[in-house]
């Protein structure tokens, strides 16, 4: 992929990037849906070079939201495209760091917009697969719609 399609990066990708001394480094912790049930582990952070700025968190989702994912497009006019948007393997999300809250106490990272259904209707990818604009345009849709869909019954704020 040429970089002039991408502008997202791992931050093992950037030697001269680090987690600033007064933010918490959240890799390694667990994600949790609005209704407190685990999403799965932050794997990385996604920066945006041209904002020098974490905008996503790379989330390697449990096998739960992937067996959830498969009857995501069962509706008849969408039959079978699932399996054209998740290969095997794909087993990472994106998570917006703007859905995110951290909870230092307890190293949790919380989405207070949607549930863990929701979480499986998001386009995945492989472990360390460079984002380019168009997975992210496309996944941004997907949170669109499924913010659209389910509202929270409670905050974790």
């Amino acid at each position: 992929m040429s970089d002039d399609k991408r502008n997202l990066y791992y931050l093992h990708e950037l030697p001269d990037y680090k987690v600033a001394s007064n933010y918490s480094d959240v890799r390694g912790w667990i994600v949790k849906d609005f209704d407190n049930r685990t999403i799965g582990t932050v794997e990385s952070l996604l920066v945006d070079k041209n904002k020098e700025l974490v905008v996503y968190l790379d989330v390697e989702v449990n096998d739960s939201v992937i067996e959830d994912g498969y009857t995501t497009y069962s509706v008849p006019a969408s039959e079978g495209i699932h399996g054209f948007i998740n290969k095997d393997g794909d087993n990472h999300i994106i998570v917006p760091i703007n859905m995110a809250t951290i909870d230092k106490e307890y190293k949790l990272v919380r989405t207070n917009e949607l549930n863990h259904k929701s979480f499986s209707a998001i386009r995945r990818f492989s472990k360390w697969s460079p984002i380019d604009q168009d997975f992210e345009l496309n996944v941004k849709e997907d949170y669109l719609a499924q913010n659209e869909i389910v509202k929270p019954t409670k905050s974790w704020q």
